[in-house]
């Protein structure tokens, strides 16, 4: 199962990037269903899939499948550009074409799901540890810097929500490194965030803005450290 899965992956990568000039999805947005272009890359999608299959007549119906909804797909997408948001309608594109895929793979090999192991210790622990790190630490670190807030916001001129996001993944990264124990990568992404924090901090008029920031930053650290100690080791308890 997972080495057919890998292989319609990867057909799926060569012909949807590797394979697909900019100029094609240009003309393919122009010009939609009458583009060439889309129907040459719906070809080159099928011989992916045929090279990536080793031409295993025994998949003939999966090649057929995915090609056909791929072209449909495409179509939809390309007549629902200038009524749905971009981000959303390419990740939803990529996701139907993965939903495809996956019931191909279905087809030939079927899935062998233990819904019990989602239930286990190990598995509920690691989810309640994410949920803590991203959402449960951005609540609690915005109620506590919330006693320093700044008369002039410094999110004034940021992307809407950029902080939170970036804190959230901030912590992820954090939470991964301690867990596998690579502590010396969190120096990296220290030195990182400074880099590209020197610019605020630099052109800051006295040191408010400079302690905000490092207050913000060693509380998003703290706790994803924090965090990670706790799951590993309540993690060697549950084992």
């Amino acid at each position: 199962m997972i080495s057919l899965f890998i292989k319609l992956i990867l057909a799926h990568i060569i012909g949807d990037f590797v394979l697909q000039p900019n100029r094609w999805v240009k003309d393919k947005k122009e010009r939609k269903h009458r583009s060439p272009y889309l129907y040459w890359h719906t070809i080159i999608h099928a011989l992916a899939l045929a090279v990536t299959l080793q031409f295993n007549i025994k998949y003939w119906l999966g090649i057929l499948v995915i090609t056909v909804s791929h072209l449909f797909i495409d179509v939809l997408k390309l007549n629902l550009k200038d009524k749905v948001n971009e981000r959303m309608l390419f990740f939803s594109d990529q996701i139907a074409h993965l939903l495809i895929i996956a019931i191909v793979v279905g087809i030939y090999e079927a899935y062998a799901i233990d819904i019990d192991a989602l239930y286990a210790p190990q598995m509920l622990l690691l989810i309640t540890a994410i949920l803590v790190v991203t959402v449960v630490s951005a609540i609690f670190i915005k109620v506590i810097i919330t006693k320093w807030e700044l008369e002039e916001d410094p999110n004034e001129d940021s992307l809407e929500n950029a902080g939170k996001y970036i804190g959230m993944l901030e912590r992820l990264f954090v939470f991964g490194f301690v867990v596998t124990n690579n502590w010396q990568t969190i120096g990296f992404l220290i030195a990182a965030k400074s880099v590209f924090r020197f610019g605020d901090l630099s052109k800051s008029k006295d040191r408010k803005l400079t302690e905000y920031i490092l207050i913000g930053t060693l509380l998003s650290f703290g706790f994803a450290i924090t965090t990670a100690l706790v799951y590993k080791y309540i993690a060697g308890l549950v084992r």
